[in-house]
């Protein structure tokens, strides 16, 4: 039997990993290199860097034209896609006598679409896990071959539970993947019910809004962090919240005040701390000292954009 591999960022390299323990890969397809600033110099994706250094051979088609044509030509056994960051047309899907497994960041269908980690944490969800499920033509709507729980810390970014559910992801396809192959495994068909859209990260999706409860703050600073990252916009700028904590004081909502040691944001019923904090064209910094560079001067954060 032989494999294909579809992923692009570094959260599908562990995956990449264990698919090439279980099966034979021919072909490692990642999206095409990133544009790098505002020069001409492009950057592979992580695994295009893990696939060479693997010795595969890679592929990186521009088109849903050009991605079925290279599949066509392969005809592996089966294809593995994580976080690859393309659909893939049914034409495609029809190509593999076992299809396509995908590992996908979610305990289906709790969060369906692009950003289920960022969503979750976000939700205040509890605990989330990993599916490994066989694609169909829906958006993450495909039967289930195992799945792995696993509770979201109260300390937990978007970056760390990613990091953490990639390789839980790896250890379902390590396991699941020969018994599936072996026909001692099928899948299962989802719940039809419970499912929610985890839209794509947006900057807006990231923006903290007065008129928020602090808990909805503080969860989405840590969601969106380290990608697109949390941020105010004030009079001075666009404020980037790196990390903050829940807090006990009550500034006046709408209003970042610097009290005692401590710089707080005030929300609906409540506040934050402030604790890293990256103004506009700066590098980040702890808000104490942003904040003695102000003088201490308060400082108003808005709905508006204006």
């Amino acid at each position: 039997m032989s494999g294909v591999f579809l992923g692009t960022p570094a959260a599908a390299v562990p995956s990449l990993a264990a698919f090439a323990d279980v099966e034979d890969v021919d072909l490692v397809i990642t999206r095409p290199d990133a544009k790098a600033g505002r020069g001409s110099s492009k950057i592979p994706s992580p695994v295009k860097v893990a696939a060479q250094q693997f010795g595969f051979t890679i592929a990186q088609p521009a088109t849903s034209a050009e991605l079925l044509a290279i599949v066509n030509e392969y005809r592996p056994t089966i294809g593995l896609v994580v976080a690859y960051g393309r659909i893939l047309a049914p034409e495609v899907l029809d190509l593999l006598p076992y299809g396509f497994l995908n590992v996908h960041f979610s305990l289906l269908p709790r969060w369906r679409g692009a950003a289920p980690v960022e969503r979750a944490i976000a939700a205040g969800d509890l605990k989330t896990g990993v599916t490994l499920m066989k694609i169909d033509e829906g958006l993450d709507t495909g039967p289930i071959l195992d799945e792995i729980t696993t509770p979201i810390a109260a300390n937990e970014t978007g970056g760390s539970l990613t990091a953490r559910l990639a390789y839980l992801g790896a250890s379902l396809v390590d396991s699941a993947t020969p018994e599936y192959l072996n026909n001692r495994r099928r899948p299962v068909p989802q719940l039809t019910t419970g499912g929610s859209h985890a839209e794509k990260l947006t900057k807006d999706a990231a923006r903290l809004r007065p008129s928020w409860d602090p808990l909805q703050a503080e969860r989405s600073i840590r969601a969106f962090a380290p990608r697109p990252g949390a941020w105010m916009h004030t009079p001075v700028g666009d404020v980037k919240v790196h990390r903050a904590l829940p807090a006990t004081e009550n500034p006046d909502q709408g209003m970042i005040t610097a009290i005692g040691s401590s710089v707080f944001a005030g929300f609906s019923g409540g506040a934050i701390e402030l604790l890293v904090v990256q103004p506009p064209g700066k590098a980040p910094v702890d808000a104490r000292a942003w904040m003695n560079g102000r003088r201490g001067e308060p400082l108003t954060f808005s709905d508006d954009a204006d």
